[in-house]
């Protein structure tokens, strides 16, 4: 029912401004659009009068920061180099996790075995025909590892006791012990690089990109910090000028009210001076506006909690002019951008990342050719049964080797009596190779695409410090040309006044000077805080910027709180 009655309202709207466009049309100015009345009898309401004042913070005392104690703060307390920081350490445990692939693992398997057979004849049967009961006791222990080239290797050593009642049974209890060493080699496929060593070389190039990311981060803030600070900077110089220029105009609305009040000049003037007052009063109330936002902007970059106490400080900068530096050529500059900056490091990690997955492809696509080698040497031992299985004759004795305990039997093990060597080649392929070949196509693709991102990178590199450097050029001729303006407008602004003075001017000209010396100050002001903007985007671009906050990649974001 609501759209209905909105789309009825709406239907009788259109028919009645069609039935007014006739007129609409008649009373605009030829070539005008018509122009709907809006807001009848609108008047601007009265307003008290109110004081200036920034709000949600308090008003005093001042709280001073310098410079390097804002870009600590930001360094410890941004939340995103919070983050950067915590992808630093989730990449440097990927690594870690990686190695995990090459660790020793070690395997230890102790069993005990009871045995009841039911005896199948006069042979395999107990003493008198009776059940066949085993007993067996044993422990196994494997060491293995995977080598960085592919080679698996084991050892292992396994030993055993069995008490056998079997009636043929020349020892009882018996001793077995065997030593294995195996060795799996892969030939073609696997060789060189394998699925565990393409992920540890990936983790490292990883690890690389994250702090090369984290550092490009931490370059970022750096400078939008300082770029916050020095236009907070220019803010409150705004304020002052804009104060000076207000009671400046108080001075001269003063001086009219004297000079109207004889007679001197026409009550029009005081007008024209109370007018320019009121001018002045709501530029500085434009400039605590300024103030105000760039104070949150620049405690919005070196905190991260809403409930920090610095939220309430009114924020003043402390830190001295700047010193200009002494600026390189612009050669000079990339070629020390092409060392330094975070992101040619970051580039580089890609790179490598897509070498290492296009290795890993091409060997995807051979043939699995295995090499295993295999040595056993066993040992045997036991107490002899002294029985003939023939049940009359004499007994074969028992050689002396084999008479004995588990010490014989690890004896014979290590004097290599029993020994089994082998050795095998197993070779497997895929008819037609399609899932491999579209990885190596997708691998190809990759490593093209990061090869362009870097050249791209280092084209985007040789811009910056282009425009860098220009813009610095640019706003120091500003700078030096605003400031022979603010000069020369001060100068005849004082000529001005006392022209007045002396009854040659007008309150119009005293005041059309005092406007041009308001727009001189400000534009001298807007280049000085484009010079300062210009420096820290040279060092940004140069990738001097680090190096110059001492920035320590183990404390980004330490401060910050979940």
């Amino acid at each position: 029912m609501k759209y209905q009655s909105l789309r009825r309202a709406a239907s009788a709207a259109i028919v009645l401004t069609s039935s007014l466009i006739p007129a609409l049309t008649l009373a605009a100015p030829s070539g005008a659009p018509a122009i709907p009345t809006v807001a009848r009898g609108y008047r601007a309401p009265a307003l008290p009068a109110t004081t200036s004042r920034i709000l949600g913070i308090t008003e005093q005392p001042f709280v001073g920061i310098r410079l390097h104690d804002a870009i600590a703060m930001a360094l410890r307390k941004n939340p995103d180099l919070a983050i950067a920081g915590e992808n630093v350490k989730i990449a440097r445990y990927a690594v870690v996790a990686a190695k995990g692939n090459f660790d020793l693992r070690f395997q230890i398997a102790p069993s005990v075995t009871h045995v009841t057979e039911a005896p199948t004849n006069a042979f395999f049967a107990g003493p008198n025909f009776s059940p066949i009961v085993q007993n067996q006791q044993k422990v196994a222990g494997t060491l293995s590892a995977l080598l960085p080239g592919g080679e698996s290797v084991s050892v292992g050593l396994s030993q055993s006791k069995t008490i056998d009642n079997t009636f043929i049974n020349a020892f009882d209890p018996s001793y077995v012990t065997s030593l294995n060493v195996g060795l799996d080699q892969p030939l073609l496929r696997g060789a060189g690089i394998n699925p565990a060593r393409e992920q540890l070389q990936l983790a490292v190039a990883g690890s690389r990109a994250a702090r090369a990311q984290a550092r490009a981060q931490a370059a970022a803030t750096i400078a939008g910090v300082e770029s916050t600070y020095w236009q907070l900077v220019a803010a409150w110089r705004s304020v002052a000028i804009a104060q000076s220029a207000l009671h400046e105009a108080l001075l001269q609305e003063g001086s009219v009210k004297r000079l109207v009040a004889r007679g001197a000049v026409a009550p029009i003037d005081r007008t024209e001076a109370h007018a320019q007052v009121e001018s002045f009063r709501a530029t500085l109330e434009s400039t605590l506006q300024q103030v105000a936002g760039l104070q949150n902007a620049l405690k919005t970059e070196i905190l991260s909690d809403s409930n920090d106490p610095i939220w309430l400080a009114n924020l003043v900068p402390t830190s001295p002019a700047r010193a200009l530096p002494k600026v390189a050529r612009l050669n000079a500059l990339v070629e020390r951008a092409l060392r330094r900056r975070p992101e040619i490091a970051q580039s580089a990690a890609t790179q490598e990342e897509a070498a290492i997955a296009l290795a890993g492809a091409k060997n995807g696509t051979l043939p699995k050719i295995d090499l295993t080698l295999g040595y056993q040497s066993n040992g045997f031992a036991g107490i002899p049964t002294n029985v003939n299985p023939l049940g009359s004759g004499p007994v074969t004795p028992v050689p002396g080797y084999l008479a004995g305990s588990m010490a014989q039997s690890y004896h014979n093990l290590w004097g290599a009596r029993f020994p089994v060597f082998n050795a095998q080649i197993t070779y497997s392929t895929t008819f037609g190779h399609q899932r491999s070949h579209a990885a190596l196509a997708t691998a190809e693709a990759k490593a093209r695409i990061a090869a362009l991102q870097s050249k791209s990178l280092v084209d985007q590199i040789v811009i910056e410090n282009r425009n860098a450097l220009q813009a610095y050029r640019s706003a120091l001729a500003r700078l030096a040309a605003t400031r022979a303006a603010r000069i020369a407008a001060k100068a005849v602004y004082d000529s001005e006044v006392r022209k007045y003075k002396n009854g040659a001017s007008t309150t119009f000209l005293v005041l059309q000077r005092q406007v041009q010396l308001e727009q001189a100050r400000g534009a001298e002001l807007q280049a000085q805080t484009d010079l300062n903007i210009a420096v820290v985007e040279i060092d940004r671009a140069s990738g001097t910027i680090l190096a110059k906050n001492h920035v320590k990649l183990a404390a980004l974001g330490s401060g910050a709180l979940p």
